[in-house]
């Protein structure tokens, strides 16, 4: 198995788990937070998502999803149309909230099917490219994917832990 196809099948796990944790979903339970200071599934979701989006066009060397698809306009947030969610406070992480999942799949799912189509066109020496120097040692694209996957891998556990925890609230 090349080293692209192990990156393919990491992100399809991540896939699994945010449609799990998504479907079915009626928006007050996506936009839930268990206190105040508590990230909703809805931001989880919607964090992990730009966080991919803004990392994989970087390292391609294209546009987001995020503005091309006009997500950005299809969610309306309060927020700078940059904002990934990275620093954000309790009270801006709160602003992320969603009409339905099909909003929050919907970007998912473009952005998912794009980190898919970046993968496929890659050669493993493209894996050590320095797409990050601002490090020591620079990061290249390999660690730069690892690091979204295991970002992308945390958030939706969380997503999927605060589900289960609203489900047994019932």
């Amino acid at each position: 198995m090349k080293g692209t196809e192990v990156l393919a099948d990491a992100f399809g796990r991540i896939h699994g788990v945010v449609h799990e944790t998504v479907e079915g979903l009626p928006a007050e339970r996506l936009n839930a937070r268990l206190d105040p200071e508590a990230n909703s599934i809805a931001w989880l979701v919607w964090h992990l998502t730009r966080i991919q989006d803004d990392h994989v066009a970087d390292a391609a060397g294209l546009e987001q999803v995020w503005r091309t698809g006009h997500w950005a306009e299809r969610f309306a947030l309060a927020l700078p149309a940059e904002a990934t969610g990275y620093g954000q406070t309790a009270r801006e992480a709160g602003a992320v909230r969603v009409d339905s999942g099909d909003l929050l799949l919907g970007y998912f799912d473009a952005v998912h099917a794009r980190t898919l189509e970046f993968l496929r066109g890659l050669a493993a020496a493209d894996l050590d490219r320095v797409v990050d120097e601002a490090w020591d040692p620079p990061v290249t694209l390999g660690v730069r994917l690892v690091s979204v996957i295991g970002d992308d891998l945390q958030h939706a556990g969380q997503a999927a832990y605060v589900r289960g925890l609203l489900t047994r609230r019932r």
